[in-house]
């Protein structure tokens, strides 16, 4: 279908009582480092770790850097016409309305389904302090949570994940900063372990698991970044876009090298690789092994205010693209009602549903790192299309809006060529999903989710057309 006119780009159903624009410029760029420091950093990167060894920053630093030119892309995008509130909108407009129905419940999707992750990392954490507590008690307790606070208004969602944010900095810092000082000061744990730098090389090199264990380690790894593109869903309600969201996309290489690579390498440097567990958090464990249990009782608080955080954004980001959806005549219409405090109130209940049936998973698989392992594939495989979905309608923009690309002032670096190579890369870690037993099986059930939306589309491909044919 051909693109259609995007000075005219907006949905004739929109209500009186938009969506706000009361995320400030603090809200979004807290927003956007809470997308770059997710769950799978502080719950995942222990199983990372022990796939891939010292290697591990490498694929960190690889994934940021593909991730880095998907974020310009889609700022390039969004900021092209500032009547798209995300980038099922531009997806929608230039490639036509199955893109953008595809993408939008797709998203929707991967934030439950990240979310379920979210609860039940929080459940694992909660075991830390009271090992015989049944993890669906955090779970609920967690969800019913999120959904008062998101129920109040946007400016509390974004002070929520502000306050969640600095948690995260500050602990990320600290961690960093007691790793110097233990190396610096030699220390040496009850086990007998000794910090240095040397740690991260000294047992079996960079590559200790070879070239097969270094590619194992992007599966968890890409779920760490998912939530990355989260400013690209508060757009509508953000003041000042075109200042705002080159700030926060900007400094995303910034944050990736900081938060990940030193944070890891100070792990490594205070306890070799080779002993961290893989179905626990290093960041606890770190403090455990050197003795320091009261440390470590604080640090699982942290990692679990920080899945907290990501369940937060989930329970957002789902409910505004319910609404978004909805406005544009592929959901119910509920979804696109808000309420007195401006907030998408059904979208936000349906989420939260959703969430507490996906948590069920606790008590199918009682095992909390092989729950969280299925979860998080599934997740960043369906990710990974949002992302690729982002380029290709970058891809057509470039060629039937040359006009537009000329005029930007925030044109994605490396255009094309980044395109295609962002592309390739995520082809390629979908390969490497298919190597391993845990994560092969997860991947094979994902393509039911395509198979349900292709019937759901099929069936309301008229109504799509029509709606979108008669924009004013």
């Amino acid at each position: 279908m051909p693109a259609h006119n995007d000075n005219n780009f907006h949905s004739e159903s929109i209500p009186a009582n938009k969506l706000k624009r009361n995320l400030s410029n603090r809200h979004i760029q807290l927003i956007a480092i809470s997308g770059a420091i997710g769950t799978g950093l502080f719950m995942g990167s222990g199983k990372t770790i022990s796939l891939a060894g010292p290697s591990i920053i490498f694929v960190y630093m690889i994934i940021g850097f593909v991730l880095f030119f998907v974020m310009r892309a889609m700022g390039e995008l969004l900021l092209s016409n500032l009547h798209y509130r995300s980038f099922t909108d531009f997806a929608s407009d230039l490639l036509g309305p199955w893109a953008g129905y595809f993408t939008g419940w797709t998203y929707w999707f991967c934030w439950i389904v990240t979310g379920t992750a979210d609860v039940i990392a929080i459940a694992g954490y909660a075991q830390f302090w009271w090992p015989d507590l049944a993890g669906w008690i955090p779970a609920i307790l967690t969800i019913l949570l999120l959904l008062c606070l998101n129920l109040l208004s946007v400016k509390l969602f974004g002070e929520t994940e502000f306050w969640f944010s600095m948690i995260k900095i500050i602990t990320i810092c600290a961690l960093i900063l007691v790793g110097i000082f233990l190396v610096a000061t030699a220390f040496t744990s009850p086990s007998g372990t000794q910090a240095a730098v040397s740690n991260i090389w000294a047992h079996g090199g960079m590559f200790p698991k070879g070239v097969m264990g270094f590619f194992a380690g992007f599966q968890i790894a890409v779920f760490a970044f998912v939530g990355i593109e989260l400013v690209g869903t508060t757009a509508a309600e953000t003041k000042d876009p075109e200042t705002t969201l080159p700030r926060a996309i900007n400094s995303i290489p910034f944050r990736i090298i900081f938060f990940y690579i030193f944070a890891l390498l100070a792990i490594m440097a205070v306890t070799p690789w080779s002993s961290i567990i893989a179905d626990k958090s290093p960041f606890v464990e770190m403090f455990t092994l050197i003795g320091l249990p009261a440390a470590a009782g604080v640090i699982n608080f942290v990692v679990m205010t920080s899945a907290a955080s990501s369940a937060n954004s989930g329970v957002y980001s789902t409910s505004r693209m319910l609404y978004s959806l909805a406005t544009s005549g592929v959901a119910p219409k509920a979804f696109s009602r808000l309420s007195a405090h401006a907030v998408p109130a059904a979208g936000l209940l349906f989420s939260c549903i959703c969430l507490l049936c996906g948590a069920t998973l606790i008590f199918i698989m009682p095992n909390i790192m092989a729950a969280f392992t299925v979860v998080t594939t599934v997740s960043a495989t369906l990710f990974m299309f949002v992302w690729s979905i982002i380029l290709i309608s970058y891809l057509v923009f470039r060629r039937q809006r040359p006009e537009k690309h000329a005029a930007s002032l925030f044109k994605m670096p490396g255009g094309i060529l980044m395109t295609w190579v962002s592309l390739a890369f995520f082809a390629f870690v979908i390969v490497l999903l298919m190597l391993e037993a845990d994560t092969r099986q997860a991947l094979l059930v994902t393509p039911i989710w395509f198979i349900v939306l292709g019937v759901g589309y099929y069936r309301i491909k008229r109504k799509i057309t029509h709606a979108i044919q008669h924009r004013p």
